[in-house]
């Protein structure tokens, strides 16, 4: 169901709402803050003119003529549109294009990204880790079951509510699941939570979202992320020779073995022997967890 509130993926950037060259209206918007900057767009909160607040995303100017840019954009923009009735996606209203730009309006909500939450070790992360959990992996299994994979899941597009409710963000690299595994051109993302068949270029499926699924709960209980590098290539050599590999009770004795299982089956790099299907592992969870 949806609100009148936004899902963000970020935290207010004092520093650019500082900025008086920032624009203050946008079509029927009211710009009040500018809660995150991404790669590709801005986010800001806005109201409507009825006085309505929303998170309207926009992307950025320097990337208006960019046809690879608009087209992620607004294929990310479709995809949220079909996937958001489920409450742990963000919240989708409309996108179109304001003065040429494109823009995607959204539920606004109060949170904090993952990330920053790891960052500032935020007691509402371990006050919520099982639920955390979980609710990350049915929003996947959502997302999956109607037929899309998100290809860029990471902590940075986990929003947490303070409530500590969990909200999927950033779709821009989504894209449908194959019928059988297919190398993707390009292939962007972010390495650190890539597949090793993501990072060699091969074929991919959806059990690529539940490899960085396991990256992201191994960071989320470790404080450390799996397999560290600076770049992709040292990444991709940790995933494959597991040398200096810690499986997560190693760092943190209090992970139940239970959850530990389930994590180093989705840290597996022959795809076939992760979980087939997020089903399976939100069921794991559920069982691990007693939730």
């Amino acid at each position: 169901m949806l609100v009148a509130s936004a899902r963000v993926s970020g935290t207010p950037n004092n520093a650019a709402t500082a900025n008086s060259n920032a624009p203050r209206r946008l079509g029927r918007f009211q710009l009040h803050e500018l809660i995150n900057s991404g790669g590709m767009a801005d986010t800001w909160l806005v109201t409507d003119t009825a006085g309505r607040p929303y998170a309207l995303r926009m992307l950025h100017e320097r990337l208006r003529y960019s046809l690879v840019a608009r087209w992620r954009f607004f294929r990310g923009c479709k995809i949220l549109a079909k996937i958001h009735n489920h409450k742990s996606i963000i919240g989708y209203h409309e996108h179109g294009k304001i003065n040429g730009r494109p823009y995607l309006l959204m539920e606004y909500v109060e949170g904090v990204n993952l990330k920053l939450l790891m960052a500032r070790r935020d007691p509402l992360l371990a006050e919520n880790v099982a639920q955390i959990l979980i609710d990350m992996a049915r929003g996947l299994e959502h997302m999956h079951e109607s037929g899309f994979m998100h290809l860029d899941f990471k902590p940075e597009n986990v929003v947490v509510t303070h409530a500590g409710e969990v909200r999927l963000v950033d779709f821009d690299l989504a894209r449908p699941i194959p019928k059988k595994p297919k190398r993707i051109r390009k292939n962007p993302g972010t390495p650190a939570y890539m597949a090793p068949e993501q990072l060699m270029g091969k074929p991919i499926d959806h059990r690529a979202d539940i490899f960085a699924y396991g990256v992201t709960a191994y960071e989320i209980l470790t404080g450390q992320k799996p397999f560290p590098g600076a770049e992709p290539a040292e990444i991709l050599q940790r995933q494959l020779d597991r040398a200096a590999f810690a499986p997560p009770r190693q760092l943190n004795p209090d992970v139940p073995p239970a959850l530990e299982r389930i994590i180093l089956k989705c840290l597996e790099t022959d795809p076939d022997k992760r979980h087939l299907f997020m089903a399976v592992l939100v069921h794991e969870l559920e069982s691990a967890l007693y939730v």
